[in-house]
């Protein structure tokens, strides 16, 4: 893997919150869930999310700038795509602190031993939701059930059975440590007895059968925020795993997905809407009622000569501002619709407007001297020929 700091795109010296930054930038950029199916893009955010958990942790990122990778090989976190890995994963840290403090607690004939096991963080976990467009304009709630691991409610995650107690582990006598010879080495590990706290149960609880976690199902109301676009991922600090031996709870992050409306198209915060127009709006104009997505009837003003595709702009009608104040716009495609079929009048009435035509389509030089002549007729007849042979407003 290349340079840490070269793959976060920030030098040696780098403060935390510049770390930082750098991350959550490659991390959005390279999201699996916004590059399906691009195995390229998911390395990039593996990379960066290895990079970030070691630059980002003090102690690790001491021993980088000391050994490189070879220093911290392992200790970078577990699967998932965020810091902390989702579902099951090896503490690595714990590996590599063992495997440190062998050498410089325990090493070369030394006692070693005596730290117990700190706590495990809980794992975090990772879900989806799906809203609606309305949802995801208005903000709402959303109840989700979903199955994780808590402390056991029959032994309040002691792991013994109720009235019974915990004892010293036989195994490293109370250390959380055993020691071993390997060659010229004498090595500590964590006690594989004891899990490294020192302690056993007396008698396994029946529930956890000894764990103190059990898998339950677990309900929460996550709040979706007006303006949240599709992948958006919510972190609900707390509702994760619970951590092993009394370690805190993972988190529990939800990618939101708003689904398809068939009446608008989202780009950003503006909404996109298509609107037919007859042949006279378009070429005399007009004003064209628009409904918005809270429901609400607007007017717009059609200019005369509106080419097909012509976006109109209504001001602040589209979606709510996910990181700011105010709206979006309503972008009004205008969409000029062609009768297919045209009554004996209509077809003379039009062939003679054409007749005052060119033959591009566009008045001719004699055409446009006689225009000038010509005194200006009323509003109804001017407009008249038009709506007689489309109809409109």
């Amino acid at each position: 893997m290349a340079d840490y700091y070269e793959l976060l795109g920030v030098p040696r010296n780098a403060t935390e919150a510049e770390i930082k930054k750098a991350y959550r930038k490659l991390a959005l950029k390279h999201h699996p869930d916004r590059n399906p199916g691009d195995g390229a893009a998911e390395q990039r955010f593996k990379e960066a999310n290895t990079a970030y958990e070691v630059l980002s942790d003090a102690k690790r990122r001491k021993l980088y700038d000391q050994y490189g990778e070879a220093g911290v090989s392992g200790a970078a976190g577990g699967p998932g795509g965020f810091p902390g890995g989702f579902g099951q994963g090896a503490d690595a840290g714990d590996i590599f602190g063992d495997l440190f403090e062998n050498f410089f607690a325990g090493g070369f004939g030394g006692q070693g031993g005596g730290r117990r096991q700190r706590s495990k963080r809980g794992h975090d976990l990772k879900y989806e939701v799906e809203v609606s467009l309305e949802d995801a304009y208005e903000g709402t709630r959303f109840p989700l059930q979903y199955d994780r691991i808590e402390p056991c409610g029959t032994c309040d995650g002691s792991g013994a059975k109720p009235g019974s107690g915990m004892r010293r582990c036989g195994t490293c006598n109370g250390s959380g440590r055993v020691q071993f010879s390997q060659g010229f080495f004498a090595m500590t590990q964590t006690c594989s007895s004891c899990g490294g706290e020192g302690r056993t149960v007396e008698t396994p609880c029946s529930s956890c059968r000894g764990a103190g976690r059990v898998k339950n199902s677990h309900k929460v109301t996550i709040r979706i925020p007006a303006g949240v676009y599709d992948g958006a991922t919510l972190r609900i600090a707390g509702e994760g795993e619970t951590g092993a031996r009394g370690g805190e709870p993972g988190d529990l992050y939800v990618v939101v997905r708003v689904k398809p409306d068939p009446r608008f198209e989202r780009d950003e915060d503006d909404l996109i809407v298509e609107r037919q127009i007859s042949f006279p709006q378009a070429a005399l104009g007009g004003s064209i009622e628009v409904r918005t997505i809270s429901g609400e009837a607007s007017k717009i003003k059609v200019p005369g000569g509106a080419r097909d595709g012509m976006m109109l702009r209504m001001k602040e009608k589209g979606m709510p501002r996910l990181r700011g104040r105010g709206f979006g716009d309503m972008l009004v495609k205008v969409r000029i619709e062609v009768p297919n079929e045209l009554s004996p009048e209509q077809r003379d009435i039009l062939e003679r407007f054409q007749r005052t035509l060119g033959e591009n389509g566009e008045p001719s030089g004699t055409a446009k001297r006689e225009r000038r002549k010509t005194p200006k007729k009323p509003k109804d007849e001017g407009g008249g020929i038009f709506k007689k042979i489309f109809g409109g407003d």
